[in-house]
Formats: structure tokens, C-alpha cells, sequence
């Protein structure tokens, strides 16, 4: 007996269903977990955790934050990149902020809790942060001295043409003093909140300032990486933190370096992405090297 077209269908979708749901529902992943139990990848598949005296220290694969109860930077570790995860290195909201290089200008509300940091303005605030905790140059170009975006709204009186009427500091509100006097001969105005000057027809003008063309603080310091979970920092920003945690140590910072340079890993297959240093593995290094004072 011939079993009617509609049914002979449905009964080969039942079957493929079946077919696939065991497969790649159940085989597979049994599969993968079974590979992952393998000597040499249980570590890694349960999360490279580092254990120090049976407590849990971290992650080798995860970055964290190295500060004190109030957010502040512990000076005696090497400082992690930041991340734009969740609330930080937040593995389960692994994200980007898809802002990019034409983000300048801040939203300044009336209400602070809709406010938002441009994507300058906060590796102006960053770099800013950097240079004060390890005494170099923080200055950035187009950053202003207070650490925002230096970005001018210029009106002129023919919309993108003729002389200049009016000119706003758009990152900047009171009680700051604008990083520039004057624009065009005309006095620079300070934001105010809840104002969107590119709406009222002002040209956006970022000014370079006067920091040197290479920032002392690397890029690594200021910006997030694409996952916000990077548990690396660049050999740049690890030396740069050097002399800071040798102070805060008492120790030796040709020996702090000579650490630094222990826990550098190269480029992957030897071409592929850029040196780094588990930020991690370096600070409890220096904790068992170097005990805090």
C-alpha cells in the first residue's frame, strides 16, 4: 500500500528531524566535550583558571581590573586594558562599543544618567588618568588639558560658509575654563546640557592642540579590546608601568623588567597579531617575587 504524497513528506521530515537532532544535537556535543576532557585541553576548556594556594586567582584567558574598592588603580600591579564588557571584562556581555573614529562629541543631558562619553573623550579621560598614575605625558592630540574631547561646534553666519558668529566648546561645561579663549576672534562658549549644536546647524571642528604626534600613553591603555576581555596588555604599556611598581615594591626595576620580558609571548605561529603580556600571570608573579610591602 502506497502511502499518500503529504504523509510519505511529513514522515521524511520526521526522519531527518531525528537524523540531525542526533547528530548535532547529541553526538556533537558529546564529542566536543569529550575532546575537550583530553590531556593538554582540560585546562583550557574549563576556563585556564589559576588557582594560588586552593583560592581562584583568575583567568589566563580573561582579563580583570586591578583597583580597590572605590575603582581606583592598586599602583603596586601592572594595570589591565580596558574593557567595554558589561561592567568589565564581563564574559557573559562580550561586546564592543561600536563606537568609532567620527564619535567626538559627548551627549551632555540635563539629566546625567542619559549623558554619554564620547569615544574621544574617553581615551582623552583615559590617557589623561594613565599620565598621573605613572608620571609621564598624558596629553593626547586633540584631547584638552582636562582630559575631553577638544572639539569646537563653529557657527557661521551662512550655515557652512561666511564669518564666524558663534563658537562651543561641546565636551566642555562648567565650571571648566574652554581650552581656547577665542576661535576666529570670537569668545569660546562652555556646552550647555541638553543642547545638540550639530542639530542647530553648527560645524563640528576638532582642534589638534599641541601634543606630541606620539602620545607617551600606548593605544592599548586607553582602548578596549573587540571582546572587552583581553586579558594582555602590549610590552609598551608594561614597561611604561614598570618604574610605578617597582617604587610601590621597593624592588629592583631591572628586575621588574626582566619579569615583564618572562611573561611577553610572541606573535601566534610567529606572524600573526602583535607581542603581549598576561597582565594576570605578571602580577602574581610579582606578588611571589616581589611580596607586597
Amino acid at each position: 500500500m502506497r502511502l499518500p504524497t503529504w504523509l510519505a513528506h511529513h514522515l521524511a521530515a520526521l526522519r531527518a528531524l531525528l537524523v540531525f537532532t542526533a547528530l548535532a544535537g547529541i553526538a556533537y556535543p558529546l564529542t566536543m566535550v569529550a575532546v575537550g576532557r583530553l590531556p593538554g585541553l582540560a585546562d583550557r576548556a574549563d576556563g585556564s583558571i589559576i588557582e594560588v594556594d586552593g583560592r581562584v586567582a583568575g583567568s589566563a584567558l580573561i582579563g580583570q581590573s586591578f583597583t580597590d574598592a572605590d575603582g581606583r588603580a592598586v599602583p603596586r600591579y601592572f594595570q589591565s586594558r580596558p574593557s567595554a564588557a558589561g561592567a568589565g571584562y564581563d564574559p557573559t556581555s562580550t561586546s564592543a562599543t561600536n563606537l568609532g573614529p567620527e564619535d567626538v562629541v559627548d551627549v551632555i543631558a540635563t539629566d546625567p544618567d542619559e549623558s554619554r562619553q564620547s569615544l574621544l573623550t574617553q581615551v582623552c579621560t583615559r590617557s589623561r588618568a594613565v599620565g598621573e598614575l605613572d608620571g609621564v605625558d598624558g596629553r593626547r592630540p586633540y584631547c584638552t588639558a582636562d582630559g575631553v574631547g577638544a572639539v569646537l561646534a563653529v557657527f557661521r553666519a551662512d550655515g557652512l560658509t561666511g564669518p564666524v558668529v558663534r563658537v562651543v566648546s561641546v565636551n566642555q561645561t562648567a565650571p571648566a575654563t574652554p581650552f581656547l579663549p577665542g576661535y576666529a576672534g570670537v569668545p569660546v562658549e562652555l556646552a550647555q546640557p541638553g543642547q545638540d549644536y550639530r542639530a542647530a546647524g553648527a560645524n563640528i571642528v576638532p582642534v589638534r592642540g599641541d601634543a606630541p604626534a606620539v602620545p607617551a600613553v600606548p593605544a592599548d591603555a586607553v582602548t578596549a579590546s573587540g571582546s572587552g576581555l583581553d586579558p594582555h596588555i602590549s610590552p609598551a604599556y608594561a614597561r611604561l608601568q614598570v618604574p610605578r611598581v617597582a617604587r610601590e615594591r621597593g624592588a629592583d626595576p631591572a628586575a621588574v623588567e626582566r619579569l615583564v620580558e618572562e611573561h611577553t609571548t610572541g606573535r601566534t605561529l610567529g606572524f600573526m597579531g602583535a607581542p603581549g603580556v598576561n597582565v594576570l600571570e605578571l602580577n602574581l608573579a610579582l606578588d611571589e617575587t616581589f611580596p607586597p610591602r
